[in-house]
């Protein structure tokens, strides 16, 4: 309530749908006292969150980051060991999410994973453990939609959609150069898409070599 209340937007670790329910009831408690537009509070990770808590962020107007890269990393040990195939198939819901009209941001959690905007993109769309399994495939992301969550939907998720996340003026000159078009390959090579330039400040990287 108090950081709620002096204007701080929170980002909120929470992983099993209990730590994000207890997040969502604070987040509803702080705004029934204090109404505060456009807060743009944060669930971190969110990866249990099931169909009810999305409603709820919703009318909230609470955002999710989600870990699409866990779906790789992690996906086999979930499904085999831990939660169990039923849970496994639906963590990490980037389509709950649009559905329900939730700002999304998708993340690496780096270091945690390798830091590679292009492989998170193509973990959300394709949905698939290191051993080839596919989780939650009423779950994926068009190319377009995981494109936007890596850019101005992250830029979002920050307050800082005015300044990053795409191509405009008046906004940072900060950009990267692909040897190919995301929207003119397969959704399986996404991830090996290269990158040939980047661009901090308008300035090529190339120019400090």
């Amino acid at each position: 309530m108090e950081y709620h209340r002096a204007g701080v937007q929170m980002h909120i670790h929470t992983n099993g749908d209990e730590a994000t329910e207890l997040a969502i009831n604070a987040i509803e408690q702080a705004l029934t006292k204090h109404q505060r537009p456009d807060h743009r509070h944060t669930l971190q990770h969110c990866q249990m969150a099931n169909r009810a808590q999305y409603q709820r962020m919703s009318k909230l107007g609470i955002c999710v980051n989600l870990f699409s890269n866990h779906l790789f990393y992690w996906g086999d040990e979930h499904y085999e060991m831990t939660i169990g195939p039923e849970r496994a198939e639906r963590m990490n819901a980037c389509r709950t999410a649009l559905e329900h009209n939730v700002p999304l941001a998708i993340h690496s959690d780096a270091p945690v994973t390798p830091m590679g905007p292009l492989f998170t993109a193509w973990c959300a769309v394709n949905r698939v453990t290191a051993s080839g399994r596919q989780l939650g495939e009423y779950e994926q992301l068009t190319i377009p939609e995981a494109l936007f969550a890596i850019t101005m939907g992250a830029a979002y998720t920050l307050h800082l959609d005015h300044l990053i996340g795409s191509i405009e003026v008046g906004k940072y000159a900060d950009f990267c150069v692909l040897a190919q078009d995301p929207m003119g390959v397969p959704a399986t090579e996404i991830k090996n898409i290269q990158v040939v330039d980047t661009v901090i400040g308008g300035v090529s990287t190339k120019d400090y070599r």
